[in-house]
């Protein structure tokens, strides 16, 4: 007996499996049983891959119908997304989507509606590698954000290390001139002046950046 069965992807705190399956439900699906990836990036790794994406392939035969939220869940990129709904409609397996309601099947012999299902999976299988890309560059811009904030709240990097640092200390306190501790340090006059004037401070940037010894 043909049996409906939801694939979900786990992979954030807003992403639950009791969220998934009650939008499906929420949307008339009769789930028989629930199949579900947990802590898997679907930007990473196709789904014959996951542990579950398997369990999958092999569970599902001609008539049974499988529900994902969104096209997205089926694989990693355009040609995956579209590989796995064109191989999934070769076995006979009905693909439906939670959002928009799409159906994809391999039932029509026309070939202009054949022409416009394939036009239709390959536009949103598009649209969600669109989708998956634009989030990871919004995820890298605000980890960018976070990390010069950050650098700011820092300050200026120091332009010495913590030998270095000792080592001026330690000249100064002999008495040691500004040219020739500069010379034996490898640093700028104006760094020398700089840690000799305020100590404290350059000590302190040392510490915020977590300079090594």
């Amino acid at each position: 007996m043909p049996q409906t069965v939801l694939y979900a992807r786990v992979s954030t705190t807003e992403q639950t499996l009791a969220h998934q399956r009650k939008q499906a439900e929420a949307a008339g699906f009769a789930i028989d049983e629930v199949v579900a990836d947990e802590g898997v990036s679907g930007l990473t790794t196709v789904l014959r891959e996951r542990p579950q994406g398997r369990r999958l392939f092999d569970m599902l035969r001609r008539g049974d119908v499988l529900v994902v939220r969104w096209v997205d869940r089926l694989g990693r990129n355009y040609t995956d997304v579209c590989d796995t709904i064109r191989e999934l409609m070769r076995r006979g397996v009905i693909v439906r989507t939670v959002i928009n309601g799409l159906t994809f099947d391999g039932a029509t012999t026309d070939p202009m509606q054949q022409a416009v299902r394939d036009a239709l999976i390959g536009f949103m299988a598009a649209t969600a590698q669109a989708q998956a890309e634009a989030t990871k560059e919004a995820q890298r811009a605000g980890i960018d954000h976070a990390r010069a904030r950050e650098d700011a709240y820092r300050g200026r990097k120091p332009s010495f290390t913590r030998v270095q640092f000792d080592a001026v200390r330690d000249a100064l306190g002999q008495g040691t001139g500004v040219s020739e501790i500069a010379t034996a340090t490898g640093l700028s006059r104006q760094t020398v002046y700089r840690i000799r004037d305020n100590a404290v401070e350059a000590e302190a940037a040392l510490a915020r950046w977590g300079a090594a010894a």
